[in-house]
């Protein structure tokens, strides 16, 4: 009765009653096999390949098998040989890494990074927008403020950091950064790296203390690598929910950006102000957005500025100038008086030639073209070289030159786009010849052209002319049904 009760057979109970201790667990672990093991042709090979190389993963491992051995297993054993592959992995696979977590105190540090952001797919005026952005965050409230810039640079650090301590209106005690070139560079014969003169320079001026990572870890930034994710994530869902990616100028994504942080940040008040009374109050004259060097201008027209060359007005040769440095620009000084500006190229090698600056002189030294260094800056858009070419295959190289160089002086003058619509126009009509005074004889058309439908009074509108059209139809259709 008792065992109807319990809800087992009486021999069950009956085994259970004659044992010394009724909770101890009779039965045996399975251990030998009920039917072929229909991986016995393959594992011993899949595992010494996995003791080679354990980061193998199941499916091409069973792939390489199907394809090597040829009869011994079968696809459909697919997720048998992946079962067996876990199962071995977790007893025999290789020690994984293991991350720390960190118990953050408030105030104590900022840290920074850089991040790509130019899989956002955001326009400007139509035109796709390359960009990173400067990336802080206060690991112990997670607060963050991002500045969009154009590379991993000192000067955007410069800036990041200015906006980000005056956002916060306060200084941490410590700022940690990865081994970015921005921050630190090798030393020579050592294998390690120490911090730039001026990134220490401008630790001191906001008086906190530089900080860098372990060379190759960037995972001891991990809060600041973490947040880039999150951050691209949240941009990414506001830009879904603004149902477009297009932005009138660079300022309006940047307010866009800034309304994404101010609303993310706002859900970590309570953090945020422990943070806040932890902080020395920032107390420092703001840094410039740039720095400063002087360089002299060359005979061939050009300075260097950081291994990079840029071509300046000639007039300006022999002289030695301030070349004030922007992440964006270069802005040549005589004193306070601006002589040049040029938009500031990437990389450590190249030039950056402006045919402007050169033409008046090619043009009266001709011959100099064919061999010039920048040649290739001549040619402002494909439909310049397209123009080179036919000029080529209908003069001598040494006219050719000459005709171009003309040419390209109009454009120097006219405007680039203005001549690119010339020559196309005078290219697509048989037996027309390419000279600068048939391009600016067709500009000058142009110009009346414009000029006599501007002086044109408006249209006038005639309705009844319009009212006779349905007339007209109306008598057709009746005509129509007559008949």
């Amino acid at each position: 009765m008792s065992a109807i009760k319990a809800g087992m057979s009486r021999n069950t109970a009956r085994k259970y009653l004659g044992q010394d201790d009724p909770t101890e667990q009779k039965k045996q672990p399975h251990n030998w096999r009920t039917r072929i093991d229909p991986l016995d042709g393959i594992w011993a090979e899949a595992e010494r390949m996995l003791k080679e190389a354990p980061e193998l993963e199941a499916k091409a491992l069973f792939e390489h098998l199907l394809q090597v051995s040829p009869g011994k297993v079968e696809e459909k054993q697919l997720r048998t040989f992946q079962r067996r592959v876990r199962q071995w992995s977790l007893k025999n696979g290789a020690e994984k890494e293991v991350f720390f977590t960190q118990d953050w105190k408030p105030g104590e540090v900022l840290a920074v990074d850089w991040s790509d952001m130019g899989d956002l797919g955001v326009t400007v005026a139509g035109q796709r927008l390359e960009h990173l952005i400067f990336h802080a965050v206060l690991p112990y409230s997670n607060w963050e403020w991002a500045v969009r810039c154009r590379s991993e640079s000192l000067l955007s650090l410069r800036s990041g950091l200015k906006q980000t301590l005056g956002r916060l209106g306060r200084v941490p005690r410590q700022l940690l950064i990865d081994n970015s070139s921005a921050a630190t560079h090798n030393i020579a014969g050592d294998g390690g790296r120490e911090f730039n003169a001026e990134f220490v320079s401008m630790c001191e001026h906001y008086r906190i203390e530089p900080r860098t990572t372990n060379v190759s870890c960037p995972n001891e930034n991990g809060d600041c690598e973490s947040l880039h994710g999150h951050l691209k994530r949240r941009i990414e869902q506001h830009l879904l929910l603004r149902g477009s990616r297009e932005f009138e100028s660079e300022e309006d994504y940047d307010w866009f950006v800034r309304g994404v942080l101010e609303r993310s940040n706002g859900l970590r008040r309570t953090k945020v102000d422990q943070e806040l009374t932890q902080m020395r109050e920032h107390m420092a004259a703001e840094l410039p957005d740039y720095h400063e060097t002087m360089v002299r201008v060359n005979n061939n027209s050009t300075i260097r500025v950081k291994k990079m060359v840029y071509s300046v007005p000639s007039r300006l040769i022999g002289s030695r100038l301030k070349a004030r440095i922007y992440e964006t620009q270069v802005v040549l000084l005589d004193g306070r008086e601006v002589l040049a500006q040029m938009p500031l190229q990437g990389g450590d090698r190249g030039a950056v030639i402006d045919f402007r600056h050169v033409i008046g002189w090619l043009v009266r030294k001709p011959g100099a073209f064919a061999q010039y260094r920048w040649r290739e800056f001549m040619f402002p858009t494909m439909v310049y070289r397209a123009a080179y070419d036919s000029l080529l295959g209908s003069h001598c190289p040494e006219e050719a030159d000459k005709h171009y160089l003309r040419i390209l002086e109009v454009a120097s003058l006219e405007g680039t786009t203005a001549v690119e619509n010339a020559l196309e126009e005078l290219m697509s009509q048989p037996k027309t010849r390419l000279e600068a005074r048939e391009v600016s004889a067709l500009l000058e058309a142009w110009r009346e052209e414009a000029l006599e439908w501007r002086d044109r009074g408006p249209l006038e509108v005639c309705l009844e002319d319009y009212d006779a059209l349905f007339e007209a139809d109306e008598e057709e259709e009746v005509s129509a049904h007559a008949l």
